[in-house]
């Protein structure tokens, strides 16, 4: 059957899509994909036509997603791949090149925390002055390097243009080659994305891309409003996995194309299959859902989240009479088993009870949860 007439007129070329499946996954608590199903989920996005592949992070030396990155080289190779590079400091981000380079990487795309609630959190500082500083300094140690660089605006959404149109615009001055636009915490509308985008997209010589979640069930929505402002980038994940209420959807994402737009440039005769491959991989199953009453939409694994919720939240899980804790397979850490123990954490050795019930984890497949955590404690004490 032949695609139905555009309804809308298209705002310019058609976006090109980036999906992070394979990155954004590993801050969805409890989920961990090996690098059979890197190669599964990576060829089969390629093969729908998806440009790039998101792929694992690099914080420092000896990155735990080497072998998820080598598969994903290997499958479609690294002239479609891109990795995400944390960025805290200049000397850790050196750090993260040298691995980065050493894996093979040719595209990075920098973490970079805009808003001050979470500059405050993770740089320790919510200075613009040294955002920017920050972020000029990454990018040049990436240039250098050779690498394609794209730059986040992590929790961007709600980042006041006035603090978030000089960092976009100070990152191009750097040399970056495109911006990406995360709304972190899902927080608004279709026509508000419209209009922030449109702030950035006039900044000379920008290439903007959009990575939306879907934790209010808006971010196709979102998406294609950032599209219709200007945005030449958007990003999704297959199934719309990733963390807490998810992402945009792939599926959704490039059928809307096809129907709004009269998109055929992707074989979406893949999509059933992808999506399966991604929730057969991940371990959630057909009972994966996104939004906020999702049981892992306030699951965290990381001891910073659990500890500032609500940098992280578009709304308390009460209003919705969901849920908030901590569930994990085997990315145990010392702060988060502190934090899952609370009082009990000083009666134990963390650093050796960590270790002991990571072990134990690589062989399960069991989740753990506070209630499991402790349970778990209890055994090491008594043995």
């Amino acid at each position: 059957m032949a695609p139905p007439e555009s309804v809308e007129e298209l705002p310019g070329e058609l976006p090109r899509i980036s999906d992070a499946t394979l990155r954004d996954s590993a801050h969805m608590a409890g989920v961990e994909f090996d690098a059979k199903d890197a190669a599964v989920i990576a060829d089969l996005l390629v093969r729908t036509g998806v440009e790039l592949v998101e792929v694992g992070m690099v914080s420092g030396p000896d990155s735990g997603d080497a072998d998820l990155i080598g598969s994903v080289h290997e499958t479609v190779g690294p002239e479609r791949s891109l990795t995400l590079v944390m960025v805290r400091d200049r000397r850790q981000v050196v750090g993260a090149l040298d691995e980065a380079l050493r894996l093979g990487v040719r595209s990075v795309m920098f973490s970079i925390p805009t808003s001050e609630e979470h500059a405050r959190l993770k740089l320790a500082s919510p200075s613009t002055k040294y955002l920017i500083s920050l972020a000029r300094t990454a990018i040049e140690e990436a240039k250098n390097r050779g690498f394609h660089v794209t730059f986040s605006g992590e929790d961007g959404a709600r980042t006041p243009k006035e603090r978030l149109v000089p960092y976009v615009a100070a990152g191009f001055e750097a040399g970056a080659d495109r911006f990406r636009l995360a709304e972190t915490v899902a927080c608004l509308s279709p026509w508000q994305m419209e209009s922030l985008i449109g702030e950035i997209t006039a900044i000379d010589g920008s290439e903007i891309e959009i990575h939306s979640h879907n934790m209010l069930g808006m971010a196709v929505a979102n998406s294609l409003a950032a599209y219709r402002a200007g945005a030449r980038w958007i990003s999704a994940t297959a199934g719309g996995i990733g963390e807490r209420g998810g992402n945009a959807p792939l599926a959704e994402l490039l059928t809307s194309l096809r129907v709004v737009y009269g998109d055929t440039r992707f074989d979406l005769s893949h999509l059933t299959e992808l999506t399966n491959a991604a929730l057969r991989g991940a371990r959630l199953g057909h009972a994966f859902q996104s939004g906020p009453t999702a049981a892992h939409a306030f699951a965290y694994e990381l001891p910073g989240q659990l500890t500032h919720p609500e940098a992280y939240e578009t709304l308390p899980p009460e209003v919705v009479g969901n849920v908030r804790g901590l569930r994990v397979r085997t990315r145990l850490s010392t702060p988060l088993v502190r934090w899952a123990l609370g009082d009990g954490a000083d009666q134990l050795d963390l650093a050796a009870f960590t270790a002991w019930l990571t072990e134990r984890q690589a062989h399960g497949e069991d989740l753990l949860d506070r209630d499991a955590i402790r349970a778990a404690a209890d055994r090491y004490a008594a043995a």
